[in-house]
């Protein structure tokens, strides 16, 4: 897990560009750094990298690494290096270090581009092909690893944050007002369909996808993988079985580092199942994370007290406090090149600095769970419409009612039928709209799309919010977090022999009993206590907006209040008012949190 960054044009950046780049990149990678040079025809193409030391710590796999004609400066991890290596192996290749970015540069040359089905990893990397006269620059599946792109001049620059690119080139990127407002008004949600940043001018190479580059112009990237619904016929013996192990093999593969590893725990299904197959199937000595809020709303003290017990794990809890809340947020904006998204990345933030005190460089975390195995309330309406058919579909009803209908606030949501009645209703996305609205100075004329990759209506909205919606938002926010306290975070879930076996099981199987993630808690049986694993209220990381932000606080008001580039964008007197009121309602707490977050950020543009 490092930083990288690089260009490629007529001339590279002078060397004080890429001291002052290096040093921004230092908290990716502060276990090594370095950069090298190489002509294209009649261009230079520069490569920037700073190391976080995970696997292989020998200074003989730092990078940029070179090896068989390539160069290549690598962000991420192949987990499947060691199966790699054998393989290459066996076809007489041979390796100088026992590390994964050998393994990539190997499987590059002897594969080309097809390799990239090959790995089961993280990663994002720039290749220098010195044979073939091309730079290829290559993200993951899922997005978990960043790579911007920015334009300047007649030279490409390219890295993992925004940041480093407004370094590399001297040029500082224009802040994109309107996203900024379609964050205000939509939440996150719309974010990742609309843009890749609160920068105009930046685009992020999309996930699953490569591009091969002999200029400073970008082609349209090539797919190498997308996920799609293709169910299969399978028993709930054969679904649950399936799924464990195939996650058993994501948690093992995420286990391979040669430095210790940590795990977030919550109190819920998702995290308490990693930390459990790890303890429990693979005999790992785990050391967990938590977030204590006392809040009653967000209070896990319990579910995380069974977990911990049962596994007879170590686990440090972190507890929520006003203390300091607006400048780490402001330190938090910096880091992230954006408005921090949520109010549970501040939390998250909080954790991943105090896995870095205690030694760590790797945590474990339980993203993509809600996408795959149905985690959210509305998956249970979109379920019940498809089952609406079925003799049973009165007890499925009542089951609802005795289970997940006693949790739901949202209003659409708390009748059962409404997507039966209305396959297309989305209201229950679009509530903080209505709130947000009236308080801006210039509307945002847009409505909520999703993108169609099925017509299984509930699977059809996982898939948005796997590749769209939600799971891009989340590892955009998990990456600059973490890496911000130079911890690398691993997500087990989003693997693709899981993923792709999940999106085979016919849907009518992913409930049952009167729970969603019927299959992951199913999968955990025996491993999970089960006081969490059958526990159908939703959780995880979060906190209340009171539990940060004291709005008595005369100082704290002052910096909310005082004259700023955001009331461009919010009309002043509405936000003054709407300051004052009550913020027990989630889409309240939710707007305030996105103002403040959209504040700092907009200060730190024009102060900067």
């Amino acid at each position: 897990m490092c930083g990288i960054a690089g260009s490629i044009g007529p001339a590279g950046p002078d060397r004080a560009a890429v001291d002052t780049t290096l040093a921004l990149m230092g908290r990716r990678g502060p276990d090594a750094c370095g950069t090298i040079e190489q002509p294209l025809a009649d261009l230079t193409v520069r490569l920037l990298h700073t190391r976080l030391s995970i696997i292989d710590l020998d200074p003989r796999s730092n990078q940029p690494f070179e090896a068989d004609d390539c160069v290549i400066t690598f962000n991420g991890e192949i987990y499947n290096f060691v199966e790699l290596r054998r393989e290459l192996a066996e076809a007489g290749e041979h390796f100088a270090t026992t590390s994964d970015t050998e393994v990539l540069v190997k499987a590059y040359r002897r594969w080309g581009t097809a390799c990239f089905d090959r790995l089961e990893g993280m990663w994002a990397f720039a290749l220098f092909d010195r044979r073939e006269g091309a730079l290829v620059l290559a993200r993951d599946r899922f997005g978990e690893k960043p790579l911007y792109l920015f334009r300047a001049d007649d030279t490409l620059y390219f890295g993992s944050e925004i940041k480093f690119l407004a370094a590399l080139s001297g040029r500082r990127p224009a802040v994109d007002l309107t996203q900024v407002r379609r964050f205000l008004a939509g939440g996150y949600r719309a974010l990742f369909r609309h843009a890749a940043s609160f920068f105009g001018d930046v685009t992020e190479l999309p996930a699953g996808t490569f591009v091969k580059l002999t200029g400073p112009q970008v082609p349209p990237p090539t797919r190498y993988w997308a996920l799609s619904f293709r169910p299969r016929a399978m028993t709930r013996a054969d679904a649950v079985a399936g799924v464990r192990e195939r996650l058993l093999q994501a948690v093992a593969l995420r286990l391979r580092a040669d430095v210790p590893v940590a795990f977030c725990l919550s109190g819920g299904v998702d995290s308490g199942v990693l930390v459990s197959l790890a303890v429990r199937q693979l005999g790992c000595e785990a050391h967990t994370f938590s977030i204590v809020d006392r809040d009653p709303r967000y209070d896990e003290r319990t579910n995380i007290a069974a977990t911990v017990g049962a596994l007879g794990c170590r686990n440090t809890q972190i507890t929520l406090d006003h203390s300091g809340f607006l400048g780490r947020l402001e330190e938090l904006v910096g880091a992230h090149d954006a408005p921090v998204i949520t109010i549970s990345y501040v939390v998250h933030a909080m954790l991943s600095q105090a896995i870095h005190r205690a030694g760590y460089k790797i945590a474990l975390s339980g993203t993509g769970a809600d996408e795959l195995f149905t985690g959210y309330y509305d998956h249970y309406g979109f379920w019940l419409a498809a089952m609406a058919e079925r003799d049973d579909y009165p007890k499925l009803l009542e089951d609802w009612r005795a289970g997940y209908g006693r949790f739901v606030r949202n209003p659409t949501l708390r009748d059962p039928e409404t997507f039966r009645r209305n396959p297309d209703d989305r209201s229950h996305l679009t509530l903080s709209r209505a709130l947000a609205e009236p308080m801006l100075v210039e509307p945002l004329a847009e409505d909520f799309a999703e993108t169609a990759y099925t017509g299984d209506v509930l699977r059809n909205r996982m898939l948005n919010e796997l590749f769209f919606e939600v799971v891009p938002v989340i590892l955009h926010e998990d990456d600059r977090n973490s890496m911000w306290y130079s911890v690398e975070n691993r997500s087990p879930y989003l693997d693709r022999a899981l993923a792709e076996f999940v999106f085979s099981i016919p849907t009518e199987l992913l409930v049952a009993d009167g729970s969603l993630k019927w299959l992951l808690r199913e999968a955990a049986a025996g491993v999970l206590p089960d006081s969490v694993r059958r526990d159908r209220q939703k959780r995880g990381f979060n906190a209340s907006i009171d539990t940060l932000l004291d709005r008595a606080d005369p100082d704290v008001r002052d910096r909310l209040l005082s004259p700023g580039p955001i009331f461009d964008v919010v009309r002043r007197s509405a936000f003054e008012t709407f300051l004052d009121g009550d913020m027990t309602d989630n889409e309240r707490s939710k707007f305030l949190f996105s103002f403040v977050s959209a504040r700092l950020f907009l200060d730190g543009q024009t102060a900067g």
